[in-house]
């Protein structure tokens, strides 16, 4: 384990200084836990329509006094709100009146569920009274439904989509919203009287102003744990939720027709079915089941070059998975890396085939792997105990491969003539996928520990042998807050196990994520006889997370043989990382601003030779201003970068000095049109590379039905030594030669979308995505002194004699004897990509859906020589688009 180095100590015994100041100069303000006792309904249950009128109103008090949050904590409101809450067997009853002096500035906007529109006043319930978990209903005055389910103390999942009613009104004092939630949604004990953790958030739209029912703390350590409390529920029994969803779809497909491929003919048509059910197994556990899922209305993820190699992050979309996710979070450290990436079940397979396109065959390859079937089993119990278990089955899935269908192209070909015209090859063997999740709460719910499971299994067969015939991964995390949750502590640690063929295992250890071909490397040697591996990794880290002075110190490390990505998500193994942090927040609003914060931060990484690869410090300062609008800047230094991995196996690699700076100015956002504009700019020292982006925002809502977003983003990254390729070269002292040149790469994207809503219920969302990348290259040069800090001296470049120009890519004559040396490829680019969908959906009773879609999309590669709007006119309009067609129906099944 390597030394800190000395720069780092003076930083750490200066972030300490900082942090005794900072605890000596903070107070904390107690603040009393309130307390809404309720009674239960003696006749009939309220009418939910937003009237307030109905008897069963009469038996509970109004409760009032909220105070407000943001941006003034602890000052009173601009206006004030009530609330109620009642309840009978089945149904939890609220009620809010939101009081309004002008009821011009009463804002009415429509949006999609979960999307908080305009004036909102939102109910939480901590059920399980454990001060980290939740539910979250959120009502706008438009009758706009939001849903969330809170997890670890904050976080908020807007998948998590339960069944309950609500209806809003306005009247002479403002707006009125009537709740009903069904206990069959909520989770609870079988105690003859409920204690519940409660809050109320009303967001008063004209002021942009937060105010709670139970009063927060400026920059609070959680938000559950801040809760006050509901008495009076008692007798009511645990309702076992049971609910099954199927759904059937037609969907048609429409693309250009290419001659002679029978798989592309012209159009498709297709039809599906499956369903999902949610069994209460207990009150508190909940069994969910998905039987051929369909995933038709998740947004298409965004376009994305990735130039240095690596695996490109992608957020998990699929309903199924994305609820409740936060059960089976278990992350490595800082970044991505997570013990359990769903996306990988149902991912693209990893086979190829053995198509011949020389010799007129074609093949039909599947995009994703058919999930067969999965199950979630998940929940938290009365004494503290978090589950969660999922099991998941994808199926063999093989790609079809077929001649020519012209005959003057389908005479006997050899080798064709041989297999048949027609053949399934296998790309991705059955799988089973298994997670399990456990964590415990103790210490009066101020620390919990928990652990991780995961394993995966192919049924291996010899076409797919370069996989891992069986992955695992435990681990064991833990977390303690004390004074109040002012202070934490918490780490993990994981244990990494994959077993396979020699094949498997050396792909493994040879791919960018390990890297155990690296020439200098002294640690690292493949051995291709090996049939596992096994690592580990973990994070430490301990800080304070409440008050105005908020700080951490930590590190995480990865050994060289943690491998995750069977089933996780892995950048790269063998690093050490060591970061701290500290932050000050200004809460309260002045005369100029109405709250702002500023803070630093550092980090350097070792690798397990002990190499000192990179160091950074890095500084921030937010500020909301007295008009709503905001700033953000920033800047970073990064004296010392050095990557084990650019190189891809050769030694590592030093890139000059960096800095770095930013600023993003934006508008209000309430108002009807509004604006984002980020700019970023990063140099390195001798022009080694530079980093310019721009990035503009736009939202309009001319109508409080219709609102536009467009969100535009350009940026140019040159560099003077971009990897391209690496090739051997014959003399001995040289062996590989590895070659950079010198890029211009540009990226334009655009995401834009547009919502009309009928009502609450009747939706109509469009996006567009037009992605084009470029980069073209030249200054070919190959490495000479890796690590050396001049450029110069870090490459050689090839004079004119060196390099010629053949057809598809370059050859080099590096000794100038008029023989070739070696080549490598064009690595030009300019890669065009377009997805766009038009989705009309109605919830016509509540959990129960309709939805109609039209989704386009198209891909392509332009020519060296165009320009970023030529290559989209060619690639795009120029183009026939593939156009899909999709009706679903599901209907939802309480029982």
């Amino acid at each position: 384990m390597p030394f800190i180095h000395q720069k780092q100590s003076v930083i750490l015994l200066l972030l300490f200084a900082v942090t005794t100041f900072a605890k000596a100069q903070d107070t904390t303000i107690t603040i009393q836990r309130r307390v809404y006792t309720t009674e239960r309904i003696a006749g009939d249950a309220p009418k939910i329509d937003g009237s307030l009128t109905d008897p069963a109103w009469d038996i509970v008090p109004w409760t009032s006094d909220y105070t407000e949050f943001e941006p003034d904590v602890g000052t009173p409101p601009t206006q004030q709100t009530k609330m109620k809450i009642t309840y009978d067997d089945k149904n939890l009853y609220v009620a809010f009146k939101c009081y309004e002096s002008d009821k011009t500035k009463l804002e009415k906007r429509l949006g999609r569920r979960d999307d908080f529109p305009g004036d909102w006043v939102e109910f939480n319930v901590d059920s399980y009274n454990d001060d980290r978990t939740g539910f979250s209903f959120t009502a706008s005055a438009s009758g706009v439904k939001g849903d969330e389910f809170i997890s670890e103390n904050g976080n908020f999942d807007t998948s998590w989509n339960p069944i309950w009613y609500l209806a809003t009104a306005e009247d002479d004092e403002g707006w009125t919203a009537e709740i009903r939630i069904p206990f069959s949604q909520l989770r609870f004990s079988a105690e003859q009287e409920q204690l519940w953790g409660i809050q109320s958030t009303r967001r008063y739209f004209a002021n942009e102003e937060r105010s709670t029912w139970q009063r927060l703390p400026a920059n609070p350590p959680g938000w559950v744990s801040e809760f006050g409390e509901l008495r009076g529920i008692k007798g009511i029994e645990p309702q076992k939720q049971l609910e099954i969803q199927p759904y059937i779809l037609g969907q048609y497909d429409t693309f250009e027709a290419q001659p002679g491929n029978p798989f592309r003919d012209g159009d498709d048509l297709m039809a599906n079915a499956g369903l999902d059910a949610k069994i209460g197994i207990t009150n508190d556990l909940t069994l969910d089941l998905t039987v051929n899922p369909d995933f038709g209305q998740v947004d298409a993820d965004p376009g994305a070059i990735a130039l240095d190699g690596f695996e490109i992050f992608f957020q998990e979309r699929r309903p199924f998975f994305v609820e409740n996710k936060s059960v089976f979070d278990f992350r490595v450290g800082g970044g991505a890396d997570n013990v359990f990436f769903p996306r990988r079940i149902g991912r693209t397979p990893q086979g190829f085939t053995t198509t011949n396109g020389s010799q007129g065959e074609f093949e039909d390859f599947p995009n994703n792997s058919t999930i067969l079937g999965a199950a979630k089993f998940s929940g938290k119990t009365k004494d503290g105990w978090t589950i969660g278990v999922l099991e998941s089955v994808t199926a063999k899935e093989f790609a079809e491969i077929e001649l020519d269908t012209r005959e003057e192209v389908t005479e006997p070909l050899g080798a064709i003539e041989e297999l048949g015209t027609s053949r399934k090859e296998l790309v991705e063997p059955l799988t089973n996928y298994f997670v399990g999740r456990v964590q415990k709460d103790f210490n009066d719910r101020n620390s919990f520990v928990g652990g991780i499971f995961t394993a995966t299994h192919r049924n291996m067969e010899p076409e797919v042998s370069f996989l891992h015939t069986q992955a695992y991964t435990g681990g064991l995390d833990f977390r303690h807050n004390w004074r109040d949750r002012k202070y934490y502590v918490e780490g993990r640690g994981i244990l990494s196990r994959v077993n396979g063929s020699p094949e498997a295992i050396a792909t493994t250890q040879t791919n960018i994520t390990h890297l155990f071909q690296r020439v200098d490397a002294d640690h690292l040697e493949v051995d291709e006889t090996r049939t596992d591996l096994t690592g580990m990794g973990g994070n430490f880290e301990i800080g304070r997370g409440r008050g105005k002075w908020q700080y951490n110190l930590g590190g995480n490390f990865r050994t060289p043989e943690l491998e995750l990505n069977d089933i996780g998500f892995l950048r790269q193994a063998d690093q050490i990382r060591q970061f701290s942090s500290i932050r000050r927040f200004w809460n309260n609003s002045t005369s100029w601003y109405r709250q702002a914060s500023v803070g630093v931060e550092q980090f350097t990484e070792f690798d397990f030779q002990g190499n000192y690869n990179r160091i950074q410090y890095e500084g921030r300062a937010e500020i909301n201003w007295k008009n709503n609008w905001f700033t953000e800047i920033g800047g970073a230094h990064k004296p010392r970068i050095l990557i084990n991995s650019f190189l891809r196996g050769g030694p590592r690699w030093r890139f000059n000095e960096e800095n770095f700076y930013f600023a993003a100015v934006g508008t209000d956002q309430r108002k009807k049109f509004s604006a984002v504009g980020v700019y970023v700019n990063s140099q390195a020292k001798q022009n080694n590379f530079s980093f310019i982006q721009y990035e503009l925002r736009f939202n309009y809502q001319p109508l409080d039905a219709l609102s536009l977003n467009l969100s535009t983003n350009y940026q140019v990254n040159p560099n003077r030594t971009q990897y391209v390729s690496q090739q051997a070269y014959a003399p001995a002292q040289f062996g590989t030669r590895y070659i950079t040149g010198e890029i211009d790469q540009e990226t334009l994207s655009a995401t834009l979308r547009v919502n009309y809503n009928i009502n609450p219920n009747l939706t109509i969302q469009y996006y567009a995505q037009p992605f084009i990348a470029k980069g073209t290259y030249s200054n070919f040069n190959y490495v000479t002194d890796s690590t050396n800090e001049d450029l110069n001296k870090r490459v050689a470049f090839y004079g004119d004699d060196q390099i010629s120009a053949v057809d598809g890519g370059f050859a080099i004559d590096e000794n100038r004897d008029g023989m070739t040396d070696y080549s490598f490829g064009n690595p030009d680019f300019n890669f065009v990509q377009f997805r766009s969908n038009l989705v009309a959906r109605w919830e016509y009773i509540p959990g129960s859906e309709l939805f109609l879609v039209w989704s386009q999309g198209i891909e392509g590669l332009g020519t060296s020589d165009e320009s970023l709007f030529n290559a989209a006119d060619s690639q795009i309009l120029g183009q026939q688009i593939r156009n899909t067609f999709v009706i679903k129906w599901a209907y939802r099944f309480v029982l």
